[in-house]
Order: structure tokens, then C-alpha cells, then sequence
């Protein structure tokens, strides 16, 4: 025959209040659950509009992607432009000047999303400096002056197009 000693015998009563003690807790938790069930299908029943519950989508959030073009430039063959539009309104600005020299610019910073002006306004992180692009579309940025004005020439010319809403990435040399 076995014996069971003092310490299991403690174990086992330990464990046996615990369970009892719980089980209401528990059955509790469940009663609040099926409550919430109920409450919930019968506002469904009613006709209760969730939507309304739902919070709105910011615009900016629609337009995040990556955005390339090759802009004109007075003291080089063109500059390459990479805008990347990201999460929680951070982005990358990339350029490189097409010359011998292959190196690469980067700005990390903010961008506040005017979609009543329809203007992007990037805030580097660096140097607070400001860049403005036109929103044409959910296709298409256009590169503005530093004062926010269009450039001169072709606004074709300084047209970023998102990657992943043209069917072609391929960027025109003008």
C-alpha cells in the first residue's frame, strides 16, 4: 500500500481550494462574455450602424508608398528622386545626381498630408527644412519650388510616380 506523505497531502488541499475558488471567477467571466454576445447580437438585430464605431481612415495613410522620378537639373545630366512615404507619417528621401559620381542623398523627417490644398509638406529631420509636392493623384506627386509655386517648365518634368500604382516604373529623361 502506498502512503502518501504530509507534503502531498498539503499539495493536494492547496490545489483543491484553488479550483473550487476559481471556478466562480471563471463562470463569472464566461456569464459577462455571453452577456456582451447578447447585447451585441441584439443591436445587430436592431439594425445599428458599425460603421459609425469604426475610426475614420486618415488620407495621408492611403497615399503611403514609394514614389520615383528623374527631375531636371541646371548643373548636372538630372537628379534620380526615391520619396518614401511610410508609416505614422515618417518618410525617406532619396537623391542622387547623375554624374561620375554615383552618391547617394538621404532626409529622413515628417510629412503633414494638406489634402485641401492637395500639398505634402516634407520636414526633414535634420535641419526642420520644408519641401512641398503638388498631390495630382494617388498616382502622382509634383515636385514644387522651395516657396511652393510650380517649377518653371513642364510639370511633367518634376512628376514623381508611385511604383506600385503605375504599371511602369520606367521614368522618361527629358
Amino acid at each position: 500500500m502506498q502512503t502518501i506523505t504530509l507534503k502531498q497531502k498539503l499539495s493536494l488541499i492547496l490545489l483543491s481550494i484553488l479550483s473550487i475558488t476559481s471556478a466562480p471567477t471563471i463562470a463569472k467571466s464566461d456569464m459577462q462574455i455571453m452577456g456582451d454576445v447578447q447585447r451585441a447580437r441584439e443591436l445587430n438585430r436592431r439594425g445599428v450602424n458599425h460603421a459609425q464605431h469604426l475610426q475614420p481612415i486618415d488620407e495621408s495613410q492611403k497615399f503611403r508608398g514609394v514614389y520615383y522620378g528623374y527631375l531636371p537639373c541646371k548643373h548636372c545630366a538630372g537628379i534620380k528622386m526615391t520619396l518614401s512615404l511610410k508609416n505614422k507619417k515618417n518618410y525617406l528621401l532619396v537623391t542622387q545626381y547623375a554624374q561620375a559620381s554615383n552618391r547617394e542623398y538621404f532626409e529622413k523627417g515628417k510629412y503633414n498630408w494638406d489634402d485641401k490644398n492637395k500639398i505634402v509638406t516634407l520636414v526633414s529631420r535634420k535641419d526642420a527644412s520644408t519641401r512641398k509636392l503638388y498631390i495630382k493623384d494617388d498616382t502622382a506627386l509634383i515636385v514644387l519650388s522651395p516657396k511652393g509655386t510650380p517649377m518653371k517648365g513642364g510639370q511633367d518634368q518634376y512628376t514623381l510616380l508611385r511604383g506600385d500604382k503605375n504599371k511602369s516604373r520606367t521614368v522618361h529623361i527629358h
